[in-house]
């Protein structure tokens, strides 16, 4: 272990591994290490056994669900857009060749008491129950803008100057319900508060055009996809990736210290007795605890099921996004639903995990307008997780450290984080011109 790296990278979870990745492919010399003895950090996936002991110590799984080792239970699920920064991320490390994407059969958002699919065109508008009569031809206008918008034709943006003319001022123009504007902002543009409607709207209409796009990408009943067998392939996939870079990995390497000079700047990691000098170091929050800080915690239940989510016509793999102002709360609530269709449970059998972020110390409580969808669950966990981000100014310690991650379902803000570390560590941005073609994913047959 006593060589010298341009980069370590501490902890294997989802952020970690595709830096890792990136840096490696880049051509930087790179040692990975995790103090745990398994993949993944915060954002592992879990067999069946391995989740009771998470969650309940020694008791051991009822034989009701099924061997433990057909469970691939993710920790900190997450839905891939199609056509989104991930998918280009791993596309431009070519690491689709070690993974097996299938398409998420089902987007939905909660309004007023129920479930409904998430219209995404001007076709969808005029057949959702989601809105009344006028409604749906004001916001099939709407839709029809956005699909026909592009940046670079004056023409295509109907005298508006979308850098400076905010969604509130744009959404008003077509005289859109806040209902409406409720399921675009939170289940289309995925934003996850309200902040954005008195930002520039050309964020708010390209987030809407990604989606739509994704949609049609593989003519599924969603703009997602997700791996067959979870996410936890990411990590391993990344690691296999990493060799053939002549990246190191090494797992179970526990008391991993940062060691700084007298500077302040780190200089390399140290672990039982040895150390790895280094440039840069790239971790989680767990590993320089004294440079984060909390800044909230995550609710979520992790429910296992023998039947799809109600009202999601049978979706063996669901979204459901449930706006905060239908909660009267300050935050989204999320239901993720994968089953036996991506590998992630033997056959006729369901995994939900509903997320929010928390705004009480009673999760049982609070997630309960999710719970409350589900229908019968055969077995519920709950727990909570504390929100970190870095404090650290990394000019001044060579760390970059990631934010922990969201209650989101989708991966938009995750990579969000990812880019702009990348971006600090290397001094560029990060080139997602590629092609798409290069990921497919299969369909439900």
């Amino acid at each position: 272990m006593d060589e010298e790296y341009d980069v370590i990278v501490l902890g294997t979870g989802l952020k970690e591994c595709i830096l890792s990745g990136l840096l490696s492919v880049d051509g930087l010399k790179v040692l990975h290490m995790d103090k745990n003895d398994y993949y993944g950090g915060e954002s592992t996936s879990l067999n069946l056994n391995q989740l009771w002991k998470h969650f309940k110590g020694d008791d051991k799984p009822p034989e009701s669900l099924g061997a433990s080792k057909d469970f691939n239970v993710d920790m900190v699920p997450k839905f891939m857009m199609a056509n989104g920064a991930l998918v280009r991320v791993l596309i431009h490390t070519d690491v689709t060749k070690y993974l097996n994407f299938k398409v998420v059969d089902g987007s939905f958002v909660y309004n007023k008491g129920k479930v409904y699919k998430v219209p995404a065109t001007d076709v969808e508008a005029l057949k959702s129950p989601l809105m009344g009569l006028f409604e749906k031809r004001r916001a099939r206008k709407f839709f029809i803008y956005v699909q026909d918008f592009e940046e670079n034709d004056p023409k295509s943006q109907e005298g508006l100057d979308l850098h400076k003319v905010t969604a509130r001022e744009l959404v008003s123009k077509y005289g859109l319900e806040d209902d409406t504007i409720d399921f675009i902002g939170h289940a289309l543009a995925l934003h996850i508060d309200d902040k954005y409607l008195d930002e520039p709207a050309m964020d708010f209409v390209k987030k809407i055009k990604l989606y739509s796009e994704s949609l049609a990408r593989f003519s599924g009943g969603s703009p997602y996809i997700y791996p067959m067998y979870g996410l936890g392939e990411l990590p391993q996939a990344f690691a296999r990736l990493s060799a053939v870079y002549g990246g190191t990995y090494m797992l179970n390497k526990p008391d991993c210290k940062v060691e700084f000079d007298d500077s302040g700047k780190a200089i390399g990691v140290s672990s039982e007795g040895e150390t790895a000098k280094c440039k840069k170091v790239v971790c989680d929050p767990s590993y320089l605890p004294d440079k984060v800080n909390k800044v909230g915690k995550v609710a979520r239940a992790v429910c296992f099921m023998s039947h799809p989510i109600p009202e999601t016509n049978d979706s063996h793999s669901a979204q459901v996004i449930l706006p905060q102002k239908q909660l009267d709360r300050q935050s989204d609530m999320y239901l993720f639903c994968c089953s036996y269709a991506h590998n992630v449970a033997p056959k006729g059998k369901y995994i939900a995990l509903v997320t929010t972020e928390a705004e009480t110390d009673n999760p049982e409580e609070e997630l309960k307008p999710g719970i409350n969808l589900l229908g019968p669950v055969d077995e519920i966990f709950f727990d909570t997780y504390d929100r970190y981000v870095p404090t650290n100014n990394h000019e001044e310690d060579n760390c970059f450290i990631s934010t922990s991650y969201d209650a989101t379902t989708h991966f938009e803000s995750t990579v969000k984080d990812v880019l702009e570390l990348y971006s600090k560590i290397t001094g560029k941005a990060l080139d997602l011109s590629v092609d798409l073609s290069a990921a497919s994913a299969a369909t439900e047959q």
